[in-house]
């Protein structure tokens, strides 16, 4: 955020007489909550959170003990460049210190322990493979230049394996990125742009992954708990176990408000909360987590192909007006928007010793481990295994470590194990990991009588990288729209990435501030796409050495000046 912008906010009129109601109990409506209190003025206490679960945090979770095993569905990588995020976090206390900021924590831990991978990729069980290049051609590096300047209207639903040719998808960049950000070769290469255009500054650094920032803990505890513990305390109200259902929407030619809440509480008798025009009403449309199933050691996790409560919301409010999107694009193929991932609990020294031994580190307390996935590049699954600083809970005992694998292919046969992932129970996807990091069978009981599996089946995890135009997710504040806003991954904001926290918490400003019609705007998109000098180290690094198109004339130009070091 410049600082010409670090305003405090003027008190909007009336604000005493408003009540909020966000709809969805992820990051984006708790962000949302503390916009409304922080720069909008309101009372805590004219908050509610509506959440059909018995815990907030959405897609950020981090849950268990050493004794069940301890489970995260997932992680987020983040940067230093959220500038959201950091907006959000550097006004919340930390737990542990409550003098200081978790921003204040979080950037200590980072300096102090920056993150960068000596381990990118395996093969061969347990083969270390080379990540000193990106492995681009110059028809690879052409590729990317033309969809880098291409326009996203222009490229429309195009998929990525419709943009790119065959030998682009062998490439080890795609590999990368593949793994990295959760891409399939059938998801939208418009969102493929936007991460080139919004990180193109990691290009350089993107097969070590330098430049990526980690939480002590898992993301629960870290994130989301502080958070929480600061809403309750300005008197937020969190109602549990609440679904809303339906949402009266009254639609005439030039506005739309909502005037009623459908919902029910603890799946009893329906209830409608009536509301004005004085209102204000945050939906978080979508959910990348809904409907997760849970295995266990000895049985895998079902798909669960049901229409979860957020998706069926959203149809019928879909269903009132065209401005509110289209979200059977994004839930409509679950066999292309779902995969897996398993938490791994593991007591003992064998473990450890094995992730040493590919990490290139001793795991000590709060320092990187990993350093983000390493990628088994001939996996028939195509998994990747990460351990994040340890310990990732807060309870965790000295002797336990916590690791997280995912797949990009549950459907098809390990190589060990000869079964769908799909099909696989803790105890498979154990053996199926441990074999490809070089364990033989014979030896795999030591790691797997110490450990606990937990698999996760996410049928919508990467819904928001379908294909689409821009109409199929909702502005964040329709046109028109008095009183309802749009939150998280499935609203449109022009130029920053989905699938990641900075989405969900720049959809929360913007909704706050429109709403509120605060004279404050949110901090620019960090504009890295648009720095010379960054350009000019992600071309050289996609090059892999070689001179670039017109290098010695652009060189002998730039002698003896200013600039004679940008190439």
């Amino acid at each position: 955020m410049r600082n010409y912008e670090r305003i405090n906010t003027l008190k909007p009129k009336g604000i005493e007489n408003k009540k909020a109601y966000l709809i969805g109990g992820g990051i984006a409506s708790l962000a949302a909550a503390e916009y409304l209190i922080r720069d909008g003025h309101m009372e805590g206490k004219n908050i509610t959170i509506l959440e059909q679960d018995d815990i907030i945090g959405g897609a950020l979770d981090g849950s268990g003990n050493a004794e069940d095993g301890y489970v995260a569905r997932g992680g987020r990588e983040m940067e230093e460049h959220y500038e959201c995020m950091w907006d959000l976090f550097g006004e919340v206390p930390s737990l542990e210190n409550p003098k200081r900021t978790v921003l204040d924590e979080f950037r200590e831990l980072n300096i102090d322990d920056p993150n960068y991978s000596n381990c990118r990729a395996v093969a061969k069980r347990g083969e270390k493979l080379d990540f000193s290049s990106l492995g681009l051609a110059e028809n690879h590096v052409k590729q990317l230049t033309k969809l880098f300047l291409v326009t996203e209207d222009s490229l429309g639903t195009i998929t990525v394996e419709q943009f790119f040719d065959d030998s682009f998808l062998e490439t080890d960049m795609w590999l990368y990125w593949r793994t990295m950000f959760a891409f399939e070769t059938w998801h939208s290469v418009v969102e493929m742009k936007r991460y080139m255009h919004r990180f193109i500054h990691h290009i350089p650094g993107m097969s070590r992954m330098k430049g990526l920032v980690f939480t002590k803990y898992n993301q629960y505890d870290s994130m989301v708990l502080p958070l929480k513990k600061w809403l309750e305390s300005q008197g937020v109200i969190f109602d549990l176990n609440t679904q809303v259902v339906d949402l009266d929407i009254d639609i005439t030619t030039d506005k739309k408000t909502v005037t009623g809440i459908h919902l029910t509480r603890n799946g009893e008798k329906q209830e409608v909360i009536k509301t004005t025009e004085n209102d204000l009403v945050f939906f978080t449309n979508g959910s990348m987590t809904e409907n997760s199933t849970y295995g266990s050691m000895d049985k895998a996790p079902i798909l669960d192909k049901s229409e979860g409560g957020c998706w069926s919301l959203w149809k019928k409010i879909a269903e009132k007006d065209t401005s509110f999107g289209n979200p059977e694009v994004f839930c409509g193929d679950i066999d292309k928007s779902k995969w897996e991932s398993y938490t791994i609990t593991s007591k003992g020294p064998k473990m450890r010793k094995l992730i040493e031994k590919f990490a290139e580190r001793k795991i000590a307390p709060h320092k990187t481990v990993t350093g983000g996935i390493i990628t088994i590049k001939d996996s028939s699954w195509l998994l990747s295994v990460t351990v994040n600083r340890q310990p990732q809970f807060i309870d965790q005992p000295d002797d336990v470590i916590v690791l997280w694998a995912y797949a990009l292919f549950p459907d098809k046969k390990g190589d060990f194990i000869k079964k769908k992932m799909s099909d696989c129970t803790g105890r498979e996807l154990l053996q199926e990991l441990l074999y490809h990091l070089g364990i033989d069978e014979k030896d795999m009981h030591e790691y797997i009588d110490t450990s606990i599996v937990i698999p996760v089946m996410m049928p919508y995890i990467t819904s928001q990288f379908m294909p689409r135009v821009k109409e199929d997710r909702p502005q964040v504040v329709p046109e028109g729209s008095t009183n309802l806003a749009f939150l998280g991954q499935f609203t449109e904001i022009e130029g920053d990435c989905v699938f990641t926290v900075e989405y969900s918490v720049r959809s929360a400003m913007i909704a706050v501030y429109t709403l509120l019609g605060l004279d404050k705007n949110p901090p620019e998109i960090y504009p890295s796409q648009y720095d010379i000098r960054v350009i000019a180290d992600a071309v050289k690094t996609l090059n892999s050495g070689r001179p670039l198109p017109a290098e010695p004339i652009i060189k002998k130009l730039l002698n003896n000046t200013t600039l004679e070091g940008l190439i």
